[in-house]
């Protein structure tokens, strides 16, 4: 994978989260830390961080003393108790002082193994850290938040995104046109593991990576295409905006909840509609959302959506 080849080794070369690397630069440089806890949303380095610092710390040996979960695949009371704390209780190797235990996607422990493992984390304190990864903070347990240092990841600037997905690109010889690099940036988010992959799926279908193809192979339709479609809702009438509604479904492979995320982000940039038509147009996606989420029939839904689409922007 592109996202693991291409991953930071050291604290200094993480990109995007400054204030976060100066902290850990100051872990690295007294070869301690106390226990840690990185929140923040999905592809931001929150993971790349962790490794980053224990190597730092440890060397080229740092998987040695390093325990790394998954806590929503461990997420239960008897990992906690058997896996963790076995690893806790046992002395660091190779001269170091301490070992980590770096528990990824923390927030999706149980209630009682967040329990069993504030214990563990004070019990163990001398000998063992913990780094914990979260998307949202607010899921782990105020006494396991006390005992951590809180570092917030924040989604990646468009620029920040935009200089490594083409320092990758010349670096794995692949031709990335100025468009596609927009077009990647435009799709991630603010999230560096989906531009990566983004790009790696488009060069393994072509190594000449076009505009078109990174919206082909992320399911995702380009914003002019959905401009074209809240066009069609006001100036053709349902039957001809259903139909290329269905067109845009079909050609980019998007679920109705897709659909639905992608029409709310493009709908700020139509210069077309009145502000009070994208106020009545944002309560309505969300409503449809709620829908479609609670497991609501996605065609009957959708065309509930349109006909709304097109009654608003008549008026």
């Amino acid at each position: 994978m592109w996202v693991e080849k291409h991953r930071p080794r050291t604290v200094v070369e993480i990109r995007g989260q400054a204030a976060v690397v100066d902290r850990l630069r100051t872990y690295a440089e007294q070869g301690t830390f106390p226990h840690l806890l990185f929140a923040g949303p999905p592809g931001t380095g929150k993971t790349t961080a962790a490794l980053a610092l224990t190597r730092d710390i440890f060397g080229e040996t740092f998987r040695d003393n390093t325990l790394e979960m998954n806590a929503s695949d461990e997420r239960g009371l008897e990992s906690v108790r058997k896996k963790v704390k076995q690893f806790a209780r046992a002395s660091p190797l190779g001269g170091a002082t301490f070992k980590v235990i770096f528990l990824d996607e923390a927030d999706a422990l149980t209630a009682d193994a967040q329990g069993a493992l504030r214990r563990i984390m004070e019990q163990y304190s001398q000998t063992c850290r913990f780094i914990l990864s979260c998307n949202y903070s607010s899921k782990v347990i105020e006494p396991i938040q006390s005992r951590c240092a809180v570092f917030r990841f924040r989604p990646l600037a468009d620029d920040q995104i935009h200089s490594q997905i083409m320092a990758i690109a010349e670096e794995e010889k692949v031709t990335l046109e100025k468009d596609a690099a927009e077009a990647i940036v435009h799709v991630s988010l603010g999230d560096m593991r989906k531009a990566i992959t983004a790009l790696q799926v488009a060069a393994s279908l072509d190594p000449h990576i076009t505009r078109a193809l990174i919206y082909e192979t992320t399911a995702t339709a380009p914003p002019e295409e959905l401009h074209a479609f809240l066009l069609s809702c006001k100036r053709d009438g349902f039957h001809p905006a259903r139909r290329r509604l269905q067109e845009l479904l079909d050609i980019y492979g998007l679920a109705g909840t897709d659909f639905v995320n992608q029409l709310h982000r493009a709908m700020y940039d139509a210069e077309f509609l009145e502000e009070n038509q994208k106020l009545s147009l944002t309560e309505m996606l969300a409503e449809v959302d709620f829908r479609l989420v609670e497991g609501g029939g996605e065609a009957l839904q959708l065309d509930a959506m349109c006909s709304s689409i097109c009654r608003n922007l008549a008026d």
